[in-house]
């Protein structure tokens, strides 16, 4: 039986994007894509018009001003190319949050298979919950200040 994926070591592979810009999820999608290190197995033209797709279905801000875009089917054909991306954006966005908060921070989060997509949204909605992770996340904090809190509190 394959080892479950951990938050950390998919936030480690997928680092953070600073200061993305865009005035709807399209457009910020396409900074991103552009942005990112993408196996050979994708397209970077394919992995937007799946965060696009799936964003049209419904939206994926979680509130706390948090989204977590996501392909609807799995994208990636190997395990050890998943990643989690935090992407702050340089102008926050109305993505109809729960709480009605704009989004400014984004976990672009690409898998392999469902089993590991559905641990991955349990461990980040853990993550969430935590103030002090929430602040880190307010203060734009980088990749090591990220895995350092998470790591303590997985």
């Amino acid at each position: 039986m394959e080892k479950p994926q951990r938050v950390v070591d998919l936030l480690k592979r997928g680092g953070v994007l600073f200061d993305v810009e865009g005035k709807t999820t399209d457009e910020i999608y396409r900074n991103v894509v552009e942005a990112i290190n993408l196996p050979d197995e994708v397209t970077k033209e394919g992995v937007y018009a799946a965060l696009c797709d799936r964003e049209r279905v419904m939206s994926t801000a979680v509130g706390y001003g948090i989204a977590l875009p996501h392909c609807r089917g799995t994208i990636l054909k190997n395990n050890e190319h998943q990643q989690i991306t935090v992407c702050y954006l340089k102008d926050p966005i109305d993505m109809n949050a729960p709480d009605a908060r704009h989004v400014y921070v984004m976990f672009v989060i690409l898998t392999a298979n469902s089993q590991t997509h559905l641990q991955v949204l349990s461990q980040l909605a853990a993550l969430f919950k935590d103030d002090k992770f929430k602040q880190l996340l307010e203060k734009k904090a980088d990749i090591d200040l990220l895995v350092k809190a998470a790591e303590t509190l997985m």
